[in-house]
């Protein structure tokens, strides 16, 4: 099976004034096309900058990118655009809904500026699947945040994208809500056979998935199989 995401000696260093702190130093690793894959570790170990990186969101300071066979260092930003909007789908914690927008506009409107055709019955169908059906009207303001997550993981899976990445896509949900949003993404993902890279502090999410990677300050400790 051919890998989705090769990453080889990544580093990423900010600068705080004077001093620079490096946030991830020397990571490699590959996912293959189709599997599910959970990034871990403490607050500060560089989770959320790692999968940035990845998604083509920011850059480098050293190493290499490859993601669905382009390598991603070499392109300016909107080759790196172009690449997100034909290939990645993502998830947030806050969900990132335009809050102006119905929930069925939210899942629209993104196919609509990709040309894509009927985005309106794909937007429609989504939301039946994620148990939103009686919800096409209401606006982010009037749903729960379960209801907006799922509205989020309508969106995402719209484009029918390659890799999808998802960052705490439970941390601002209760245990109960959680777990429905979670086997929602996960009978999603099974159904599209689409990558799914999940960054979460939440174990029990992590082990769902068929391999672990563990970074702990910047580097990785640990990487197992799970499935």
């Amino acid at each position: 099976m051919t890998n989705i995401l090769n990453v080889k000696n990544l580093e990423k260093t900010y600068k705080s004034g004077e001093k620079e702190l490096k946030v991830l130093d020397n990571i490699s690793f590959s996912i293959q096309t189709g599997e599910t894959f959970a990034i871990v570790g403490p607050s500060g170990s560089g989770k959320t900058t790692l999968l940035g990186l990845c998604a083509g969101l920011d850059q480098s300071n050293s190493g290499e990118i490859e993601l669905c066979g382009t390598k991603i260092n070499t392109l300016n930003e909107d080759e790196r655009a172009l690449l997100r909007n034909q290939k990645v789908g993502f998830i947030f914690q806050d969900f990132q809904l335009l809050p102006t927008l119905t929930a069925l506009e939210n899942v629209t409107v993104p196919l609509e500026l990709q040309g894509i055709k009927r985005p309106e019955k794909i937007a429609k169908d989504l939301l039946e699947k994620v148990g939103l059906a009686d919800r096409f009207d209401h606006y982010p303001s009037q749903l729960s945040g379960g209801e907006q997550q799922r509205v989020a993981l309508a969106r995402a899976f719209s484009n029918k994208p390659s890799i999808l990445f998802a960052d705490e896509p439970t941390g601002n949900l209760d245990a109960e809500t959680s777990e429905k949003v979670v086997q929602l993404l996960f009978d999603l993902n099974k159904e599209a056979g689409t990558t799914l890279v999940i960054v979460t502090h939440d174990m029990d999410l992590a082990k769902m998935n068929q391999r672990i990677l563990r970074l702990q300050r910047g580097k990785i400790m640990q990487e197992q199989s799970i499935l």
